[in-house]
């Protein structure tokens, strides 16, 4: 119990000094950040694997850090988070070196979105029918 508190304490800490610059380039302050956003996303929290799923698939470093972030976000969009299920469509029709860009899943993880109440969801949605469906005009 007391450990869990602490954690989100951490957390919350760490998210505040997130809008500070110097922290961000201090190289031991961003470690001790960046693992207080891990230890809440690991712990579950949707809302720390959203923000640090992210961090990790635009800005992390390393071999695995952009597939540790796709795996939160995922996490995150199957617990309801409209932003990381956003997001997750638009990668999945961006497509990457080790996978083709794919439309359907693109347009599943909008429609999880939608229902989620993200603003840009419906739209992409919208322009991902339009963009399939022939042209009634120009089919005779």
């Amino acid at each position: 119990m007391f450990w869990r508190l602490k954690a989100r304490l951490s957390y919350w800490l760490a998210r505040r000094l997130f809008h500070w610059p110097w922290f961000i380039r201090e190289p031991r302050s961003w470690r001790w950040m960046e693992g207080q956003f891990a230890r809440m996303a690991n712990l579950g929290d949707v809302d720390a694997q959203s923000f640090y799923g992210h961090i990790l698939t635009f800005r992390g470093q390393g071999l695995g850090a952009r597939e540790e972030g796709i795996r939160l976000l995922r996490l995150a969009a199957l617990a309801g988070d409209g932003k990381a299920a956003y997001q997750l469509g638009v990668i999945s029709l961006a497509g990457s070196a080790s996978k083709a860009p794919d439309a359907d899943e693109a347009s599943r993880w909008w429609t999880l979105s939608a229902k989620a109440g993200h603003p840009l969801a419906e739209l992409k949605l919208m322009q991902l029918n339009q963009s399939s469906d022939p042209d009634p005009a120009s089919v005779r």
